[in-house]
């Protein structure tokens, strides 16, 4: 068992999503950086969809209670045990009465923390990710107590390590494909989507991402249509707002991109202010 001591900013339980309940207007939810999720559970050989730790910006302080094996991925805030700094991407040991804390964002937006075999809290609908609304709680708090798998005595401890692509943290290049309306844009519209960047608002969230700049707009809206994340909608108001993991089914605003799932678990990892460029996929 874990117990939470200090919660952070917004931390959550997420695995990689929760499948074949869209019909009944329930997201998907699940990591948004689905690389570094899926990475930190590879390491430790867990099965891909083990639920992790999300964190976002600022981490947890956890307090241990049994021994097992951790592995820390995706943004760097500094994480420390029993003080002392740990790698990224590396499993890690931890014994009962160990503090595992976070400090300085030093890059990236969200880090994810696994555990051997995965934590083992609420699920709904065949998900352990958080959402408000499906699943009691839609974030962590302090006191909560997480509760894992203990390994059997003289588990073997992994020593696996593996680079990480510089590029998906760095890069300002987003790469898109063509929505359903990207045709009822003007040529000049069309342009600008490509020429110039455009950045990241201080409205964003699990939900979606809404830019600063504004494009002009004198679409029409559509008739309330599917919409996924990664779908970039353009708002009355000439915002591009880019819907995320914990996006809703179906919207009216005309969706003039979509982006690739790699470039949606590249968006997870920007913040306010930082500036993207769209890159069209033939």
């Amino acid at each position: 068992m874990i117990r939470v001591l200090k919660a952070g900013l917004y931390t959550t339980i997420q695995d990689l999503g929760r499948y074949g309940y869209r019909d009944y207007g329930v997201p998907y939810s699940g990591v948004m950086d689905a690389y570094s999720g899926s990475m930190a559970n590879v390491l430790l050989g867990n099965r891909a969809h083990a639920a992790v730790i999300e964190m976002t910006m600022t981490g947890p302080i956890l307090e241990w209670h049994c021994d097992t094996s951790i592995c820390i991925s995706g943004a760097d805030i500094s994480p420390k045990l029993n003080d002392i700094p740990i790698e990224l991407n590396k499993p890690v040991q931890v014994k009962s009465g160990d503090i595992v804390s976070f400090g300085k964002l030093i890059s990236g937006f969200r880090s994810y923390l696994a555990v051997l075999g995965g934590f083992k809290t609420e699920n709904i609908m065949h998900s352990y990710s958080m959402y408000q609304g499906v699943t009691k709680q839609s974030k962590l708090f302090k006191n909560d107590e997480l509760l894992i798998d203990v390994p059997l005595k003289g588990f073997a401890v992994k020593h696996a390590a593996i680079k990480i692509k510089e590029t998906h943290f760095i890069t300002k290049h987003i790469e898109v494909f063509k929505g359903p309306e990207f045709q009822r844009l003007s040529k000049a519209q069309q342009g600008l989507l490509f020429a110039k960047g455009f950045t990241v608002s201080k409205k964003n969230n699990r939900m979606a991402y809404q830019m600063e700049e504004s494009l002009e707009n004198d679409l029409e809206p559509i008739i309330t249509s599917a919409v996924l994340p990664g779908t970039v909608q353009l708002t009355p108001s000439g915002k591009l707002i880019i819907l995320m993991r914990d996006c809703q089914t179906t919207g009216g605003y005309p969706r003039v991109l979509q982006l690739k799932e790699t470039s949606i678990n590249i968006l997870a990892q920007k913040f306010t202010g930082d500036l993207v460029y769209f890159k069209l996929r033939a």
